[in-house]
């Protein structure tokens, strides 16, 4: 915890005497965010760090995998459908991006197993994206699977977002876009999920 308040401390110091205009403006005027980011909890990939995002330019959901259900309005709790929702039929935002990372450990429960003491949600959430592990499963090698795996719930995520009557409506009428990115932790590359299905460098 000190580790994270020394942060603050420097934050306090030297960010927020450069930004305090704008997190003013954004505390007046509220947020009109332009994308909508969802992305994995994992630690190692910041979405506002890899787009160089300032606050209030992007509206960001984090969960294993960066796994959106598909549209299932229940008495269930959805917390990324919940920030979907906001995102797209509140704020309006034009673009939600589903961007997916290198070594994700989601993935890798999805094609090995879960672990012992990650049963009660980590499996049940990552079974969503069982199509996306049959079609990983053809790769040759271990590491070909992952990356694969890794790419596929992109995909099961955009099919999924597409399910939700007001996104697939807004998308429809071009006021929506949807799009998928792949984020390398090794090398810092990022791709984009081409037409065609594959992913290439913008």
């Amino acid at each position: 915890m000190e580790t994270l308040l020394a942060g603050y401390r420097r934050f306090r110091d030297k960010v927020w005497p450069a930004q305090r205009e704008l997190f003013e403006s954004l505390a007046e005027k509220g947020q009109s965010p332009k994308a909508l980011v969802i992305a994995c909890v994992d630690s190692r990939v910041d979405p506002a760090m890899i787009f160089d995002a300032a606050p209030g330019q992007m509206l960001t959901v984090r969960n294993v995998a960066n796994l959106v259900p598909p549209w299932q309005p229940d008495a269930a709790y959805h917390g990324t459908s919940a920030a979907v929702e906001f995102g797209v039929r509140v704020l309006e935002i034009p673009h939600v991006i589903v961007l997916g990372h290198g070594l994700c450990g989601g993935v890798r429960a999805l094609l090995e197993g879960a672990p012992d003491n990650a049963l009660e949600f980590v499996a049940p959430w990552m079974s969503m994206a069982a199509d996306a592990r049959t079609r990983a499963m053809r790769g040759a090698t271990p590491e070909e699977r992952q990356r694969q795996g890794e790419y596929e719930t992109i995909k099961v995520s955009l099919a999924n977002l597409m399910t939700f009557p007001w996104v697939a409506q807004r998308v429809a009428a071009g006021k929506l876009q949807l799009h998928g990115a792949w984020f390398g932790i090794h090398g810092g590359e990022l791709l984009i999920l081409r037409p065609d299905g594959s992913f290439a460098g913008p």
